[in-house]
């Protein structure tokens, strides 16, 4: 058996942690650069605030009904998210944690287990440690999981854990789930799935095996075999990233190389403390930049450079040199820049290493220089070591003018009790 348990509109419950008058009022949660929608509170959803709308177009809404507006805290949301994880993991002996606010449990040997008290003790204590709820399913396969757990957040009755251990179960279940409601089928499939009158999860498991690999193909077949309870879909146990992306749309339009520069040797920096921290190195780099498509009054332009490193690296100075090299060769004046990122890619363990013939650079010998800034940022605070390159003007930052304190990991922002 597998169980999902998902946080409750998880960065609006983050918000709500540390600021109870919240609870029970409308509360949205805002993209980078104050932009979009980008979680919303069941009160909020109640009044009609759609996902990726534009803060702009709510804001007669929003005042209306009194919806408090946050600037999205990813320092906050990834504390929260560790403090759940952690807790989840001591109630089964496998987890893989599949999102910020989602983990897959293996229940294997819990044969004689009530899993339903179970599942209920999980989510009582996580929302008792943490204060953020939240929900579980539970069922023979991940795609029924997930099933399991919408129901699990609809129906109050559940008392948020819904299992599915039955033939029975399982049918009364997919009769009731929307084709587009299952994981794995997107939008896309979706739409051609209803073309062929397969409007459920049930519909679409009494299609013939071979209809279904026809159709849809090896990933479509897996998830029609998860539906009729043969799991496929394993547990991920490995726990570095595949590929790392830092990207943020800036907080103003920039026409000039320096302060993108600045920017994007800040996300170099970022993948590279990520790559350490998984104790990893990464093979490929890309840098990409782009305007505003959104701006059809202005010139577009968007450009992306790869580079093969010639040794794989953690190292910030390197990712940093070989990004600006990246971003000189693709960089144009004349154009207002809207966003830019830096992804690594092609991971590997960082030993043993695959060297080159040719490197002359003293790699043990930055290896220790990098322990050493990070063991200073831990102690002191983030970025209070970095590379020059970095800078200190920041004129690409983003803009967070409703920013919540982040109350579980700088010591000025802790909250205050006076008695």
């Amino acid at each position: 058996m597998y169980a999902l348990i998902d946080c409750n509109n998880f960065y609006a419950s983050c918000e709500r942690v540390f600021n109870p008058s919240l609870n029970g009022k409308p509360v949205v949660v805002l993209s980078n650069n104050d932009g979009c929608v980008i979680a919303r509170s069941t009160e909020a959803k109640a009044l009609g605030i759609p996902m990726a709308e534009p803060a702009y177009k709510l804001k007669e809404l929003i005042e209306k009904n009194q919806v408090t507006v946050f600037s999205s805290n990813y320092v906050l949301y990834g504390d929260m998210s560790h403090r759940v994880m952690t807790t989840i993991s001591e109630f089964a002996p496998e987890m893989e944690i599949y999102s910020i606010d989602e983990a897959f449990l293996l229940l294997d040997g819990f044969q004689l287990i009530d899993l339903k008290a179970y599942g209920e003790k999980v989510v009582r204590t996580t929302t008792r440690n943490t204060g953020i709820p939240v929900s579980m399913g539970i069922a023979p396969t991940k795609t029924l999981a997930k099933a399991a757990n919408r129901f699990a957040k609809k129906y109050p009755n559940y008392k948020s854990v819904c299992v599915i251990d039955t033939d029975e179960k399982r049918e009364k279940a997919l009769k009731l789930l929307d084709i587009g409601d299952v994981w794995g089928i997107g939008r896309q499939y979706a739409t051609k799935l209803r073309y062929y009158s397969i409007n459920t999860g049930w519909d679409f498991t009494q299609r013939t095996k071979s209809w279904v690999r026809h159709t849809m193909g090896v990933v479509g077949e897996r998830t029609w075999l998860e539906l009729r309870g043969t799991p496929c879909v394993e547990m991920d146990r490995s726990t570095s990233k595949k590929s790392i992306c830092t990207s943020r749309s800036f907080g103003e339009r920039l026409t000039e190389l320096e302060p993108i520069s600045e920017a994007i040797a800040n996300f170099a920096a970022s993948c590279a403390e990520k790559l350490r921290k998984q104790k990893s190195l990464a093979s490929i780099l890309m840098i990409f930049i782009h305007t505003n498509p959104h701006a059809t009054n202005q010139p577009q332009y968007s450009n992306q450079k790869v580079i093969h490193l010639p040794v794989a690296t953690n190292d910030s100075t390197e990712l940093i040199n070989f990004a600006l090299q990246g971003l000189k060769s693709i960089y144009k004046k004349g154009y207002r820049y809207k966003k830019g990122g830096v992804i690594v890619s092609e991971i590997v363990p960082e030993r043993p290493l695959q060297g080159n013939l040719f490197d002359t650079k003293d790699r043990e010998k930055f290896n220790k220089v990098m322990t050493v800034m990070d063991n200073l940022n831990a102690s002191y605070g983030k970025q209070k070591v970095k590379i020059a390159a970095q800078g200190f003007d920041r004129k690409w930052k983003l803009k967070n003018e409703k920013l919540s304190p982040c109350y579980t990991t700088k010591m000025e922002d802790v909250l205050e009790i006076k008695v």
